[in-house]
Order: C-alpha cells, then sequence, then structure tokens
C-alpha cells in the first residue's frame, strides 16, 4: 500500500490531497518520465544509478535535470523519514508541465512538475523463491525508444495483462525472434552455466538490477555476457530470470506452459539470490550517494 506522505513541487503533503493540473502534459500526452527504486533498512538502493538512469531518460525527451542528485537523495530521505519506511519502493517522476491548452509541440520554459511518493514493499512469499513463478511469451508491440523510462506505459500494460489472464507473472516480449526484455523486467536466461541478456540500446531500458546482477556474478565468479538471445535460446534455457528494482531477481520455472529447465529454480538463481540478498545487507550504513 502507497504510504501517506508525498511530495509534490516542493511540498510534502498527504497523498490523498495531491493535486495536479488535468492539463498536465503527463496527463494529456504522457509527457513524463520516472524511476521506480527500492529501500532496505530505510537506505535507497543503487541511488545514484537510478538517477543517473533519470537524467538520460529527461535528455531523451528533451528536458533539463530539475534537481541535482544531492536534491533528490534529500528528497528521497525526507520521503523516507516522513513515512518512517524500512523496506518500501520511491517513485519518481518528472513532467514536461501544464500550459493553458494542448499543444503536440510543447512551449518552451514550462515548469517541470516533480512527483514522489513511497509504497511498503511487501515481503516476499517463500513459496516464489522455492517455486518460482510463470511466464508467457508475447510480440513486442512498444515504441523504438524503449531506453527512455516513460510514463506513456499503455503497450506495456496490455502487455502485462496478458500474463495477467493467463494466471502468469509476467509476459517475456520477442521482437523479430529475438529476446528483448519483460513488459516491466529484464530477462537473464541462463545455459550451460553461462547468464546472459540481451545487449543495452533503444530497443531495451538498461536495467539497474541487471547491472547489480552483472557485478555480483562476478564476484561469484559466474559467466555473464551480453548478447542477441533468440526465441528457441530462451525456450531451451537452463534457468530464466527476471531482474527488476522492486523484487531483485525472481526465477522463472514455467514459460507458455512449458517447464524452464527442471521446473524449479535452478542452483544459479540459487546462488544468485543469495548474493543479492547480502548485498543490500553489506550496504546498510553506507551513504546512498
Amino acid at each position: 500500500m502507497p504510504l501517506p506522505i508525498c511530495y509534490l513541487n516542493g511540498d510534502y503533503l498527504p497523498l490523498t490531497e495531491a493535486r495536479v493540473s488535468p492539463l498536465d502534459r503527463a496527463f494529456l500526452f504522457g509527457d513524463a518520465v520516472y524511476e521506480v527504486l527500492p529501500v532496505y533498512a530505510s537506505r535507497p538502493f543503487r541511488l545514484r544509478e537510478h538517477l543517473e538512469r533519470l537524467n538520460r531518460s529527461l535528455a531523451g525527451i528533451r528536458m533539463s535535470a530539475p534537481l541535482s542528485h544531492a536534491e533528490w537523495a534529500q528528497l528521497c530521505q525526507q520521503l523516507i523519514v516522513r513515512n518512517s519506511a524500512r523496506e518500501a519502493y520511491l517513485y519518481i517522476q518528472v513532467t514536461r508541465g501544464a500550459e493553458l491548452g494542448r499543444n503536440h509541440a510543447w512551449p518552451e520554459n514550462l515548469r517541470p512538475t516533480l512527483f514522489a511518493y513511497a509504497t511498503a514493499l511487501e515481503p516476499l512469499s517463500p513459496t516464489v523463491l522455492e517455486q518460482g513463478v510463470c511466464a508467457v511469451t508475447a510480440a513486442d508491440t512498444r515504441w523504438s525508444r524503449r531506453d527512455i523510462k516513460s510514463t506513456a506505459l499503455l503497450a506495456n500494460i496490455l502487455l502485462k495483462k496478458l500474463s495477467a489472464d493467463a494466471g502468469a507473472f509476467e509476459t517475456i516480449l520477442l521482437e523479430n525472434g529475438d529476446l528483448t526484455e519483460g513488459s516491466s523486467t529484464t530477462v537473464h536466461v541462463v545455459k550451460g552455466g553461462v547468464i546472459r541478456t540481451p545487449p543495452n540500446g533503444h530497443h531495451i531500458l538498461p536495467g539497474t538490477t541487471r547491472d547489480v546482477v552483472t557485478e555480483l556474478a562476478a564476484r561469484l565468479t559466474l559467466p555473464c555476457e551480453s548478447g542477441r538471445i533468440t526465441e528457441t535460446a530462451l525456450k531451451d534455457a537452463d534457468e530464466i530470470w527476471l531482474a527488476f528494482a522492486t523484487r531483485g531477481v525472481l526465477p522463472v520455472t514455467s514459460l507458455d506452459g512449458a517447464p524452464v529447465g527442471t521446473g524449479k529454480p535452478g542452483p544459479l538463481f540459487k546462488r544468485m539470490s543469495t548474493a543479492f540478498a547480502d548485498y543490500t545487507r553489506e550496504l546498510a550504513g553506507i551513504p546512498a550517494l
């Protein structure tokens, strides 16, 4: 559930009282970008990496960063303190702002709308880690600048609903016969002891949690590489993992109704899951920036 205090344009106020103009371009056009970052033990996780991605998204839509990293860090800390948040995630959104009218080509010098709030992060069910989750595949129908974390997510939510309708957790997306990512996750494929993900580019969102997996793989001396992954390789995987900010790494044990590997979370996932949990505890007490 969302926690009670949010931030809106310089003020901390009850979330239920927050109001934004209906002429805001985020409402009319989806003209906005966002970030989601986890909080462990009241500490923002990978804050610098999330803020750097936010700035890349802003640059991608021709907006300047409205706050410095230090100012964002202070905002995040205030939300954590005011909500007594311990295990949570923060949502940050920057819109281009509102004008008196509706113009596709925006006027210059609009005042951006800044909004942020916190949500309690419920602990994962042990069943999920013991049994994994199901996923389905679908054609990737999204736009061509998926590296921009835009609030214009209609294609993503329609794709996500396909998995919900099938009783699955995620929809894994394919384009021209190749894996891109999940509707709200990065996808890792494990085969022969090698962890693989598609390369960064305009066709996927560079995942901050994906980068954590890469770093932890190096610690564990597990081979990890980036490159093209075909649909055949995806469906022939020994293990499939989903990486995303609010849950770390989860194992996919069923894809389109067929078991992945043995149909149970694999040995490399178990090592990665333990390493990820250890890493979050390791950072406790270390400044977020």
